[in-house]
C-alpha cells in the first residue's frame, strides 16, 4: 500500500496558520532610483502610502540596500514602527531578475510562495523595486501571484508609475497600447524588432512602449531614428517626476535634425506610433 505525498512545508503553514493571514502591499518607490537628484519622497508618493510603508517590517524586494534607503527616506517623513536594522528584507533570487518569473527563456516557472510565509503567520508584508510599482516592468509578479494562490489579500497602492506618465504624455493612443519590455541587444535583431513594432502599430494604432538600461540609451536612440520611417511618431521620457525630466514626442524627421535627448545616466521610457 503506497503512502500519502506528505504536504510541502508551504502548504502545511498554509493549512496550520491562522485564517487571519496578513496581506501583501504592493509598496510603489519614487522614479528617481539611480539618478543624480532625487525627489521629494512627499513630492512622488502620497502620504497614505508613505504611511502604509513605515507600518510595514517584512518586505520582499529587488535589492535589499535600495530598500533600506528608501525606507530611510520613509522615516524622515514618519517614523518607522520597526527600526531598520530589524526589518526583515528578503531579496528576490537573481535568476529572477534574470530570466523573469514567467517561465519564459527557458527558465522554470518561479515558486514564490516560500517567500511569502510570514505573512501566512499573520504579518502584513511590503513588494517593492527600485522604481514604480513593482510587478509592472519589474520583477515582482510571481510574488503576486503567489499570493492570491495562497488566499493572502494582494493591496495595490497609489504611487507612479512610469510607463504611464510616459504614455500620458506622448500625445500617442493612449486607449490602445502595449508595453513590450526590452529589445534585443544584437544590432540586427535589434532593428528587425523595431521594423515589427513600427509595422503594427502604423497597421493597428496601437502605441509600442519599451525601454532598456539606461546604459544603453543612446545607442537604442540612433537605431530608433536610423531604422524607423520619417512620419513615425517617436517619444522619449526620461528623470519621470524630476525637475529636470525631459519629455518630447515628434516625428522621426524631426528627430533626425536634433541632437541626441538622451542620456546613458536616467531612466527613459521610448514609445513609438502614429
Amino acid at each position: 500500500m503506497s503512502q500519502a505525498t506528505p504536504p510541502s512545508p508551504v502548504a502545511a503553514a498554509a493549512a496550520s496558520s491562522d485564517p487571519k493571514r496578513g496581506r501583501l502591499f504592493l509598496v510603489p518607490a519614487p522614479l528617481d532610483f539611480g539618478c543624480e537628484q532625487q525627489a521629494p519622497l512627499e513630492d512622488a508618493l502620497p502620504r497614505a502610502t508613505i504611511g502604509q510603508a513605515a507600518q510595514l517590517s517584512h518586505w520582499i524586494c529587488e535589492n535589499a540596500k535600495s530598500t533600506r534607503a528608501y525606507l530611510k527616506r520613509v522615516d524622515a517623513i514618519q517614523a518607522l514602527a520597526t527600526p531598520i536594522q530589524a526589518q526583515q528584507i528578503t531579496e528576490l533570487p537573481r535568476e529572477v531578475h534574470k530570466k523573469g518569473d514567467h517561465g519564459d527563456k527557458g527558465a522554470p516557472v518561479f515558486d514564490a510562495r516560500p517567500l511569502l510565509a510570514a505573512a501566512l503567520q499573520g504579518h502584513d508584508m511590503g513588494l517593492v523595486s527600485e522604481a514604480g510599482m513593482p510587478a509592472v516592468a519589474d520583477p515582482g509578479s510571481s510574488i503576486v501571484r503567489a499570493a492570491h494562490d495562497l488566499e493572502i489579500p494582494v493591496v495595490p497602492l497609489v504611487g507612479p508609475v512610469s510607463l504611464l506618465l510616459a504614455l500620458a504624455a506622448s500625445g500617442m493612443n493612449g486607449q490602445n497600447f502595449a508595453f513590450v519590455g526590452y529589445l534585443p541587444q544584437s544590432v540586427q535583431e535589434r532593428a528587425q524588432r523595431i521594423r515589427e513594432l513600427e509595422s503594427f502599430a502604423l497597421k493597428t494604432g496601437q502605441t509600442q512602449v519599451f525601454i532598456d538600461t539606461p546604459y544603453r540609451n543612446a545607442a537604442l536612440w540612433q537605431a530608433l531614428t536610423q531604422t524607423l520611417q520619417t512620419n513615425t511618431r517617436l517619444a522619449m521620457a526620461a528623470g519621470l517626476t524630476l525637475e529636470s525630466a525631459k519629455l518630447c514626442s515628434l516625428p522621426v524627421k524631426q528627430w533626425r535634425q536634433r541632437e541626441i535627448p538622451v542620456d546613458n545616466r536616467t531612466p527613459t521610457v521610448f514609445l513609438i506610433g502614429r
